[in-house]
Parts: C-alpha cells; structure tokens; sequence
C-alpha cells in the first residue's frame, strides 16, 4: 500500500518552498522565485503552475497540506495585512487554497509558529520559544507540544511585543515593537547613525569582528532588546530553552551568546535564565514545520 503524501508549502516575500514527505521519506522538494509583484491573481497563477508540476512529478495524490504564511490572517481567514505582498490584503486564504488542493486536508498557520513546531520537534523539546531574527521578527511558542495559542487562535506575535515605550516606529504602526529595534534592517539602520555613515550587512559582520565601537553597540541594542522579549515570555509562560535563527541572526557572530548573556542579566533571584541556543533547521524551519501541520490535519 503506498504511503500517504503530505505536502508543507512555505509562502516567503521572495519565494515559494515546497517538500513532500512520504512516510518519513522526502520524495519531492522544490522553490521558485516570485515574479515581479503585480496583482494577487497572478501570483496565485504561479503557484498553481509550480504545484501541477510538483503533482506530475510526484504521480500520487495528495493526502493533506500544511502552509506557513508569513502575513496577517484574521478569523475569518482573509490576509488582513502582508508589507512583502500588499497584493494578497483582502485576500480569502481559506478559499484559495482550497481551490488549490481540492482533493486534500488543508491547513495554514504563521512561519514563525511553523517554525517553533519544526525547532520543537529537531530538538526533543515540548516546551520552547523561537525567535527568527531576519528582516522582520518571527517566532513561535510551543507548549506540550502544542502550539501557543493554537491553531485558528491567532499567531505568536513576538515581533510586535513592544520593549520600548519611546522606540522606533514599527510598520504596524505602533512604536517599540521588538521588531522596530532588533530586526536585521533595524539593526543596520542603528549601526548607521551611530558610524554616520551608510552600513550593509557585511561591513558590519567585519567591524564587529574587530570590534568596532559603532558596530558592537548596534548589536547589542538589538541582543538587549531580544533578551528583554524572552525575558517576558519566561515570566508568562516558563519555557525550557529558547533558540534564535532567522538569516540575520545566523550572520552576526556572537549574536547568541550576546543574548544569552543580556538575558542573564535580567534573571531574578531564584529565577534560573533560559538556555539560549542557535536554531537547528536555520531557512528551513517554516517549511519543516509546514510538513509537520499537514501530518497533523491529515490525523
């Protein structure tokens, strides 16, 4: 009897990622880059065409699919707001994806959960807190298990906690989102104020190596304020180890430790601070993750 299919899409700003399992077996994985953005119809089309092939190629139907969306979806399951792809706001996730997978189970949920469930499942751990630092803020939260809050309850908006009352205005609109202040683009941002003088990624990854005072207090603004959102969900929820991934993250020697340390810092007595470790998956966590949501609507 052949084994049941189950597919994990990974919706990105930039592309779209997609691995079939079969049993405990990957028997199909695969991305394409968007094209250039111009209406939501015709990036439906896209991924339309790129799932045909993805079925000729797999010759096996479809038992269920897991997606992990990086927008906003609101209860009634309409893409409330997505900066990358303003395009898709309006949008009746639900219903597209439906008409895209007719014959399977289908369910989505945030990346960053995703991406929590993927870390959980990698690392043995029931109860853990990812952060993906990248050009925004993702993360997820996972309890016995289980995502937190669950599914159709709304996401683990870590990136939107606020840490700093007076902070730096955030695309949601508020201002002090974690998100404002320790995202990659946020980070670059404060290292160049601080140098007066424009800082891409690599510059900064070399000052900080040779420890270049304008690149060392970027980064550990942004390590304090990351250390000061776990601390918050530590004080809440109790979690047993936190990792950190996300590309930004992953570039910035030492940004691990450095958050480790911060959050040390803030320990109160009698009060242990999390372990806080890389991310085991890295860019391939929400897809991972998206795999693991399908098996459990196909359940």
């Amino acid at each position: 009897m052949e084994k049941p299919h189950h597919l994990g899409v990974d919706i990105g700003g930039t592309k779209v990622a997609f691995r079939v399992e079969a049993g405990a077996d990957c028997v199909d994985e695969s991305s394409f880059r968007w094209d250039p953005r111009h209406s939501v119809d015709r990036d439906l089309a896209q991924v339309a065409d790129h799932v045909a092939g993805l079925r000729r190629r797999i010759a096996a139907p479809l038992r269920s699919v897991g997606v992990a969306m990086p927008g906003t979806v609101g209860p009634d399951g309409r893409v409330t707001a997505w900066p990358s792809r303003p395009e898709w706001n309006g949008l009746d996730l639900d219903e597209s994806l439906r008409a895209l997978f007719p014959e399977a189970a289908v369910a989505w949920a945030d990346d960053g959960d995703l991406g929590a469930l993927a870390e959980a499942e990698a690392a043995g751990c029931e109860d853990l807190l990812y952060l993906g630092v990248g050009t925004g803020i993702g993360g997820g939260l996972v309890l016995r298990g289980a995502l937190c809050p669950g599914l159709g309850r709304g996401s683990f908006e870590i990136g939107h906690l606020i840490v700093d009352l007076d902070g730096a205005p955030c695309v949601c609109g508020r201002r002090g989102c974690l998100q404002a202040i320790a995202s990659g683009p946020a980070t670059l941002s404060r290292a160049a104020r601080l140098r007066t003088a424009p800082a891409t990624f690599e510059e900064l990854r070399r000052a900080l190596r040779e420890g270049e005072p304008w690149a060392v207090t970027a980064v550990d603004r942004t390590c304090r304020a990351l250390a000061a959102a776990v601390s918050g969900v530590q004080e809440l929820v109790h979690p047993r180890l936190v990792l950190i991934g996300g590309g930004f993250a992953a570039g910035i020697p030492g940004l691990v430790p450095m958050v480790s340390e911060r959050l040390a810092e803030l320990a109160r007595p009698g009060q242990p601070p999390l372990p806080v470790e890389p991310a085991a998956l890295g860019g391939l966590s929400s897809l991972r993750g998206a795999v693991s949501l399908a098996r459990l609507v196909a359940s």
